[in-house]
């Protein structure tokens, strides 16, 4: 009985639904790009560069290092601390305020962060690398442990369908958390509109560093977040139990707007201090169009 309950459970049309809307965006975005990346910019980064030793008959040429060649007329061998495949760990958060989106005919910042976890999950896997997700508020609510089975994107497509916004942010002692628990070095995505005090989400995300980890965040806010284009008296209604406010939009407008400014700006600088990447993302932008950006550049940075 209790079987039934289960296959009826995931049988249900709106969980299909999601499901494959999900799936598909995942697949359209991937395959749109990735045959143009010669090589995917995350693929090694777990193997990190140790030492040179001398070449022997039998050690693979690949790892011959030319330029050294080249001054010394001598055949040296890059070594490396451990030759594996990478592990990703992708956050993804789920609290009331990222509900939030200011027109019908965009997606709420929660449906666009699930459909960049799917994505980024379909290319981590199809580079056959290991990817797990984590599904947060003000606490971890899912752990999805990294595996690099096909198969694994269904789980982690179910997990990203089952959040349901319903608490308040609380990004650093969650970032902090995760960080002990991963303890396997390897790439770390977050995914949040970051609405908590910088000092903590930046404390959180030095922790990932101090763990050797790479990190992105990407900073997922509406339109109308990031330009307010509120002209008259509005009613705002606060997310995350914060009450509704009527006032003059057009009045608070410029102190809104340089509010924000320092906000992101601080987050940026203390991203860029701990070498973390920074990835402001709009939610009007198309999916494929703010990824591709963002792997391109960031393929290049790693080739200078």
């Amino acid at each position: 009985m209790a079987t039934t309950r289960r296959e009826t459970r995931y049988l249900d049309p709106k969980t299909l639904t999601k499901i494959s809307r999900l799936d598909i965006i995942a697949r359209l975005v991937v395959e749109g790009f990735v045959t143009g990346l010669h090589r995917s910019p995350y693929h090694g980064f777990s193997v990190e560069f140790a030492e040179y030793r001398e070449y022997v008959p039998g050690d693979d040429i690949k790892h011959i290092d030319w330029k050294v060649y080249g001054r010394s007329d001598r055949y040296y061998i890059k070594q490396y601390e451990e030759e594996t495949n990478l592990t990703a760990t992708i956050l993804v958060d789920g609290s009331e305020s990222m509900r939030f989106r200011s027109q019908d005919d965009l997606p709420s910042k929660l449906d666009y962060a699930c459909y960049l976890a799917a994505s980024l999950t379909y290319l981590i896997l199809r580079q056959r690398d290991s990817v797990g997700l984590v599904t947060f508020d003000d606490q971890v609510r899912t752990f999805v442990p990294p595996a690099s089975s096909a198969s694994h994107r269904n789980l982690v497509i179910d997990a990203l369908t089952q959040i349901t916004p319903r608490e308040r942010t609380s990004l650093g002692p969650v970032l902090h958390a995760m960080a002990e628990r991963v303890r396997r070095k390897g790439l770390v995505v977050i995914i949040s509109d970051l609405l908590d005090d910088p000092a903590a989400v930046l404390s959180g995300l030095r922790h990932f560093r101090h763990r050797r980890h790479e990190v992105i965040v990407f900073h997922v806010l509406d339109p109308a977040e990031r330009r307010f284009p509120f002209q008259s008296m509005t009613r705002f209604r606060g997310l995350e139990a914060l009450g509704e406010l009527i006032c003059d939009a057009g009045a608070l407008r410029q102190a809104y707007l340089e509010e924000l400014e320092q906000y992101v700006s601080e987050l940026r600088h203390g991203c860029r201090q701990d070498r973390v990447d920074y990835v402001p993302i709009d939610t009007s932008t198309p999916l494929d169009v703010a990824l591709t950006s963002y792997l391109a550049t960031r393929s290049g940075m790693k080739r200078t």
